[in-house]
């Protein structure tokens, strides 16, 4: 059960990161696809093992018993709306409403906001720290809203 506890711990972190929160208010996940897609990917890397379907659907956060069915249906949806995602980049891309068909500006965006959380790791104790790192978070979100929006082709604006 510790196992649970530590994956349930991690899940809560960093679903209610600051950060996670505003990605996810602005990207095709809901939030249970989200979470399904991290116990997915990641619950197999802190077990150590192989782990079965409805082993995960034991993992979502939720206090309802989710069915392997239905953790299933979630995760499809979930890798359905990634793979939908980049395939509009790289369309738009391609017909000219995204400056670059290239997926490198939003890679450079991705580093910078890995760079931000890294030297943002850990929320600070005190509070002048706390406020401080607040206004990296604001700050980090509205760079992260101008270079998104600097991707897109200013004449072509009507999308």
């Amino acid at each position: 059960m510790k196992l649970k506890e530590g994956i349930t711990t991690w899940l809560n972190g960093a679903l209610n990161d600051t950060i996670t929160k505003i990605l996810l208010k602005n990207c095709q996940l809901t939030e249970i696809q989200l979470e399904t897609l991290l116990i997915d990917t990641l619950s197999e890397n802190m077990t150590g093992k192989q782990l079965k379907y409805d082993e995960k659907a034991k993992l979502r956060l939720t206090k309802a018993k989710i069915s392997r069915g239905s953790f299933n249906r979630t995760l499809t949806q979930a890798k359905e709306n990634v793979i939908k995602s980049i395939y509009t980049i790289l369309l738009l891309g391609y017909l000219g409403v995204f400056e670059s068909s290239t997926l490198y500006p939003y890679l450079e965006i991705a580093n910078k906001l890995k760079d931000f959380v890294e030297s943002h790791k850990d929320i600070p104790a005190k509070q002048d720290e706390a406020e401080n790192h607040i206004k990296m978070i604001e700050i980090i979100r509205e760079e992260l809203e101008t270079s998104l929006k600097r991707l897109y082709s200013p004449s072509n604006q009507n999308l």
